[in-house]
């Protein structure tokens, strides 16, 4: 049976830029990205020739993390259109506690990331909205009010 969820991976074309967004957002990476490839990769994926670059980024409490992955070999497709709205099918957002959503989106918008909609209060429970993320990943902020 599960024991934890180990990461979540994301496949993306500019991996710097995505790594910078989340550390940005205040997440940590974990050492220097690397490249995997190998017999076992393909056997694992299903894909041969398999070249990819892979960093791993950590939330400050240490219990989440993603494996952002750039594909060099084989090319990385598309699967659906950039920017898609929330109601696609498929994994549309990721969401994140902040502690100052205020002060959260105007450390995004600074660095130009735009909101999806507009920061909104959920009853007297949560602040809430959706930025767009690197590569058309919609980033969820919540901030808890109780």
């Amino acid at each position: 049976m599960i024991k934890r969820m180990d990461n979540v991976g994301i496949v993306v074309e500019d991996l710097e830029a995505t790594v910078a967004f989340f550390v940005d957002l205040g997440m940590q990476l974990e050492g220097e990205p690397q490249q995997v490839h190998g017999p076992w990769v393909d056997r694992t994926v299903a894909l041969d020739g398999v070249k990819v670059d892979v960093a791993f980024v950590r939330t400050p409490d240490g219990h989440s993390r993603f494996e952002l992955m750039r594909f060099r070999n084989p090319a990385a497709i598309g699967s659906e259109p950039r920017n898609a709205p929330a109601n696609t099918l498929g994994i549309r957002r990721i969401m994140f506690a902040v502690d100052d959503i205020d002060a959260a989106v105007a450390g995004l918008r600074a660095r130009g990331v735009q909101l999806v909609g507009e920061v909104v209060q959920y009853e007297d429970l949560y602040r809430l909205c959706y930025v767009w993320g690197p590569e058309g990943i919609i980033v969820a902020l919540a901030e808890q009010l109780f």
